[in-house]
C-alpha cells in the first residue's frame, strides 16, 4: 500500500473512502489491553504521536481545530482557525479571456489541441495563475518536568464525545489530559488533572511559522498576535490573535514574555481562544482581538464541567442521529494501529463502523453553520504551503467531503457549502463576463477563501468549466433530501444563473451536432500526449444534465420561470449523450479515445453512474458495466488532486 498523504489521512473518512487511518509504514504488533465494547467508538493507541503530525488526533468545532499529539514530555497542540489564509481579497479574472475564446474553440474543433491549450495558458489563466493557501495559526506547547519513567500510557479520540484523552503514570502519579473544541463556547479546552494533589506543573508557550508576536497580557494568559503569509505576490492580510488562559485549582500561575508557568496545581483548565480579521472574501477588517477576547472572557467564567457538558450535548445532537451495527469480534479489542495492520487478515466488522463514524466525526468537526466549508484537509494543517494549498478542489474533493452530510443525517454541516456557492455567484459572474462574455456565473476546478473562480494551475488541470455547475447540483440534491422549499427558494437563483452561463456558452459540435462545452477537460487527464483540453467531455455532459434537470424541477416546485424551464429542457435534449466505446467502456470523452494513463487518480466519467444517468449507444452491450470495470482506472483511498 502506498504512503498516505496528510490530506488522505485526514479526509478519508469524510470522503467515504478506504480503510486507512494512519500511514501504512506505522505498523504495530498485537498488544493486549482492556477494551470494552462500550468504548468501540474510539481511536486509541498505547504510545504518543511523538513528532509525527499524522499520528496526532484531530479535534474541531467547525471553526477552530487542533491536532493533539499526546506526548508526556512536551505536549503539542497544533492550532488552526478556518479563515487564516495567505494573501487577501482580490479578483482572479483575466480580461483577455473573452477575446481569445473563439480561436480556442476553433482550434479544439480542428483537433489542434496543443495550440488550443497553449492559448488557454496565455489568455485564460487567472491573475495570479494559482490560488492561495490555507495556513496554520501555530503551536501551543506544554513542557512538563522530566519523568523518571512512564507506564500505563493510553491516548484516545472518543468519537461519542469528540474528546481526546491521554492517561499515563509518571513518578508514581497518574495523570490525565482531556482536550475538546467547543462549538457552543467557541474555545478549545484542555483539562489537566492528577490523582495526587499538587502534581501538575508545566510551562506553556506559542510557536508559529507566521509573522507574529508573543506576549503575556496578564499573569495567567499568553497571546500570539500575527498575520497570514504572503503568497504569489499577494500580501497576507488576515490578522489573528490566539489567547491561552490558565485556570488553576491549587498551586500558582505566572506569565511573562509570552511564557506561562503553572506550578504544583491540583488541576488546570487551559482555555484557547482565536479570533481573526476575516469577515468574508471581500473584507478582512474584522475586530480579531475583540473576537478572541470575547470568547475567552465568556468561557473563563464557566466551570469546566459546564463547558464539557455543553460541548457534548451540542455535538451529540449531530453525531447521535445515525448508528450502525455490523457485529463485533475480539479483533476490536486491539489498539487502532494494530487493527489497521491486521485488517486484511482478521475478521473485524466493527472496524468498518469505526471508519464510518470517524468520517461523520471529521465532517462535524470541520464544517458547521457559520464556518468555512471543509477544505482539502478539513481544518487541520500545519504547513504554510501545504499540498494543493489545502484549498477547495471542486472537480472531486469538495463534493466528496460532503457526500456523508445528507446521507448520514448531518444536513446542517452542509450550510457552509451553500454560503460559499452564494459568494461564488458574485466572483464567478465577473469571471463569466470577462472571460466568456456570458451571463450567469462560472467556477473552474478550485477556489479558496477569496472565492477565486478563474482557470488556475495551468490548462491541463484548470480548464474545466463545470466546477460551479457541480456545486449548483448540490443545491437540488439537498432539497431532495430535506424537502425544504424555503431553502430551495433561497438558493434557486444560484442554480438558475449557473445554468444561464451554459445556455450562453454551449456550442454545437460541428460533426455530431451536439451541444458541448468548449474548451474544457476530463479532470486532470490527458487524452493525447500532454493535452487535456477538449470539447464535451463526458463528465461535463453528465453534470449539465443534472443541473438542467434540477433547474427544471425547481421551477415546477417554486412555480416560477416557465420560459426558462423550456430553455433548459431544450438545451438538455441536445447535450452529447453518454456512449459505450469499442472496448465496452463508458467513453470518458466525446470521442472513443484511449486513456493515456490507465491508472490515473480520476474516474470522472463515472459521475453519472449508480443509476443517475444511462449510457446510450446502438447496441449497448449487456456487460458494459463489467467491461468498464475492467478498463476503469482504480482509485486510491483518497484520490490525489490539485
Amino acid at each position: 500500500m502506498p504512503d498516505v498523504t496528510r490530506r488522505q489521512a485526514m479526509k478519508l473518512g469524510a470522503a467515504g473512502a478506504g480503510a486507512v487511518l494512519l500511514p501504512a509504514q506505522w505498523t504495530a504488533d498485537a498488544r493486549t489491553m482492556n477494551a470494552q465494547a462500550a468504548d468501540d467508538l474510539a481511536l486509541w493507541y498505547d504510545k504518543p504521536a511523538g513528532t509525527d503530525w499524522l499520528r496526532a488526533l484531530p479535534i474541531g468545532n467547525g471553526r477552530l481545530g487542533a491536532m493533539v499529539f499526546g506526548n508526556t514530555d512536551t505536549e503539542r497542540l497544533q492550532l488552526n482557525e478556518d479563515t487564516v489564509w495567505a494573501g487577501g481579497p482580490h479578483d482572479y479574472s483575466n480580461p483577455r479571456g473573452a477575446g481569445a475564446l473563439p480561436e480556442i474553440r476553433r482550434l479544439v474543433f480542428a483537433n489542434q489541441w496543443t495550440q488550443a491549450q497553449d492559448l488557454v495558458n496565455q489568455a485564460m489563466l487567472g491573475n495570479p495563475a494559482g490560488q492561495l493557501a490555507y495556513q496554520p495559526v501555530g503551536d501551543l506547547r506544554l513542557t512538563f518536568p522530566s519523568a523518571g519513567g512512564v507506564s500505563g500510557y493510553q491516548r484516545r479520540l472518543d468519537l461519542a464525545t469528540a474528546t481526546t484523552v491521554v492517561t499515563y503514570v509518571a513518578n508514581n502519579v497518574r495523570y490525565r489530559r482531556e482536550v475538546f473544541a467547543s462549538a457552543p463556547d467557541q474555545v478549545i479546552v484542555v483539562r489537566l488533572t492528577a490523582e495526587t494533589p499538587g502534581s501538575i506543573s508545566f510551562t506553556a508557550s506559542f510557536s508559529t511559522p507566521q509573522r507574529a508576536t508573543a506576549s503575556s497580557p496578564d499573569n495567567a494568559t499568553i497571546a500570539l498576535d500575527g498575520r497570514s503569509g504572503d503568497q504569489r505576490g499577494i500580501a497576507g492580510s488576515v490578522r489573528f490573535l490566539a489567547l491561552v488562559k490558565a485556570v488553576n485549582e491549587g498551586g500558582g500561575a505566572t506569565s511573562s514574555g509570552g511564557s506561562l508557568r503553572v506550578s504544583n496545581a491540583n488541576s488546570v483548565t487551559l482555555l484557547i481562544s482565536i479570533g481573526t480579521s476575516y469577515v468574508d472574501y471581500r473584507n478582512v477588517g474584522g475586530d480579531y482581538q475583540g473576537i478572541a477576547r470575547r470568547h475567552l472572557n465568556a468561557a473563563q467564567g464557566t466551570v469546566y464541567e459546564t463547558l464539557r457538558s455543553r460541548h457534548i450535548a451540542d455535538y451529540q445532537k449531530l453525531f447521535g442521529r445515525t448508528t450502525i451495527d455490523l457485529g463485533r469480534t475480539p479483533a476490536a479489542d486491539q489498539p487502532t494501529d494494530v487493527r489497521i495492520a491486521q485488517h486484511n487478515n482478521v475478521n473485524d466488522p466493527q472496524f468498518s463502523v469505526l471508519l464510518f463514524q470517524y468520517g461523520r466525526y471529521l465532517l462535524i468537526s470541520s464544517s458547521r453553520p457559520g464556518t468555512q466549508p471543509a477544505n482539502l484537509q478539513g481544518i487541520w494543517n500545519d504547513q504554510m504551503a501545504p499540498s494543493w494549498d489545502s484549498k477547495y478542489t471542486i472537480n472531486a474533493n469538495l463534493p466528496m467531503n460532503y457526500w456523508p452530510a445528507d446521507t448520514t443525517n448531518l444536513a446542517e454541516c452542509h450550510e457552509p457549502v451553500f454560503k460559499m456557492i452564494n459568494d461564488l455567484t458574485v466572483t464567478g459572474a465577473r469571471t463569466a463576463q470577462v472571460q466568456y462574455g456570458a451571463r450567469g456565473w462560472v467556477t473552474h476546478h478550485n477556489t479558496d477563501a477569496w472565492r477565486g473562480s478563474s482557470v488556475v494551475d495551468g490548462a491541463v488541470w484548470g480548464m474545466w468549466q463545470t466546477g460551479g455547475a457541480w456545486l449548483a447540483t448540490m443545491i437540488w440534491d439537498h432539497y431532495r433530501f430535506t424537502g425544504d422549499v424555503a431553502f430551495l427558494r433561497a438558493n434557486y437563483p444560484a442554480m438558475k444563473s449557473s445554468a444561464q452561463f451554459f445556455l450562453d456558452t454551449l456550442v454545437t459540435e460541428p460533426s455530431l451536432g451536439y451541444l458541448v462545452t468548449n474548451p474544457s477537460n476530463s479532470p486532470e487527464l490527458t487524452h493525447h500526449a500532454n493535452v487535456s483540453v477538449c470539447a464535451g467531455p463526458t463528465m461535463d455532459m453528465q453534470i449539465l444534465r443534472d443541473l438542467f434537470d434540477g433547474c427544471a424541477r425547481a421551477t415546477e416546485v417554486l412555480g416560477v420561470d416557465a420560459d426558462f424551464r423550456g430553455q433548459v429542457a431544450a438545451a438538455r435534449n441536445r447535450l452529447a449523450p453518454m456512449k459505450v466505446g469499442s472496448r465496452g467502456n463508458i467513453q470518458e470523452w466525446l470521442y472513443d479515445w484511449v486513456e493515456t494513463e490507465p491508472g490515473h487518480r480520476h474516474i470522472s466519467h463515472l459521475y453519472g453512474g449508480g443509476g443517475r444517468q444511462s449510457a446510450r449507444s446502438a447496441p449497448v452491450p449487456r456487460d458494459a458495466g463489467q467491461a468498464r470495470a475492467q478498463h476503469v482506472r482504480p482509485a486510491p483511498a483518497v484520490p490525489d488532486r490539485r
